[in-house]
């Protein structure tokens, strides 16, 4: 176990929980054991595991495993060689939906993210002196995040094997919690995000990334066409032949988008019953649900925004067709848990 997070659970041990039987987790400075069941968690390569898996019904469809092995392969996103801290910065920041979550959130917020992948994300937002926790089910993504974090010195950042499905964290632990590009690659859309939404305080934050039911049609297209064509029309996706990034972080792309085993598709209609199940309050979307409202360097996240009404949704909706492929088809939610 690397010492940062050797001494970050150390010294927050009352946030973690056995994701087995929920009880009180006990740190020896090597491994993590449970109070209640016994159950022990050692470190896998460097890498505090806490991942228990699910227990379902075999009725119900689990496509962890097949999730997980994919991504064991081709993490996600991938490092350039040259990649140090001056450049995931620089990277990060020409993006203007990273660049308002870093100028937005405050120093010194706890910050989850599930679904980390490689930690880009999760290294990136630990440099303003916020605490982030980046977990994921795959080692390999996580050992490469645990790498960049170890050579670049970002002492508060950390990274921690975990089945979103079954928290290693107890209720209510986090100010934000991201998920950004993850439930739609799990079993039960729904049921994982009920299962983040515990881990936000009230008043705190949930924001979480999904593929567009209408914004995806035209990567549904292009996988179509690379399939019959045997991957010989890659031109279509000029992300796949960029001279500006790195061959692997092409591939990872490539993979991602166009070799998923599965994926399933949401609206922000969908979503907003999703919050108001778990008494959570629509704050922003990107992008707007108000046609013709773009995002610019002015916008405020976690600002109450206003929500279009049906029709208008339905013509951002329709809009996605155009404009969703830009970005994989994907659309953002930012929302407040709500006081007790």
């Amino acid at each position: 176990m690397r010492e940062c997070d050797r001494v970050f659970i150390a010294d927050n041990i009352e946030l973690f929980l056995c994701p087995q039987c929920g009880g009180d987790l006990v740190f020896d400075s090597e491994s993590l054991s449970c109070s209640g069941c016994g159950q022990t968690y050692a470190e896998d390569d460097g890498i505090s595991s806490l991942f228990w898996p699910n227990e379902w019904d075999p009725a119900k469809e689990d496509v962890t495993a097949r999730i997980k092995s994919f991504y064991e392969k081709t993490p996600f996103p991938n490092y350039d060689d040259f990649d140090n801290v001056g450049s995931l910065i620089a990277k990060a920041r020409r993006g203007l939906f990273a660049k308002l979550l870093d100028d937005q959130v405050p120093a010194g917020t706890r910050i989850l993210e599930c679904g980390c992948g490689t930690g880009q994300l999760t290294n990136f937002l630990s440099i303003a002196n916020r605490t982030v926790i980046g977990t994921d089910i795959c080692l390999n993504s996580l050992k490469m995040g645990s790498a960049f974090r170890d050579a670049n010195d970002l002492k508060r950042a950390h990274f921690i094997q975990m089945n979103l499905f079954r928290p290693a964290f107890k209720p209510r632990s986090f100010d934000l919690v991201i998920s950004n590009g993850v439930l739609h690659h799990t079993s039960d859309p729904l049921l994982a995000f009920k299962s983040i939404a515990n881990l936000v305080k009230p008043n705190g934050y949930i924001l979480i990334g999904l593929y567009h039911k209408y914004g995806r049609l035209a990567t549904d297209l292009r996988r179509v066409l690379f399939r019959l064509t045997r991957d010989r029309m890659k031109f279509l996706d000029q992300r796949t032949i960029s001279g500006d990034i790195s061959q692997a972080k092409r591939d990872s792309w490539f993979n991602d988008q166009y070799k998923n085993p599965h994926e399933s598709k949401h609206t922000v209609g969908e979503v907003l019953g999703w919050l108001e199940e778990t008494n959570f309050k629509f704050v922003h979307s990107l992008p707007k649900t108000v046609p013709f409202e773009n995002i610019d360097h002015s916008e405020r996240l976690f600002q109450p925004d206003r929500l279009g009404n049906l029709f208008e949704r339905l013509i951002v909706n329709l809009g996605m067709i155009v404009t969703g492929h830009k970005e994989g088809g994907f659309f953002i939610v930012i929302a407040r848990k709500m006081g007790d």
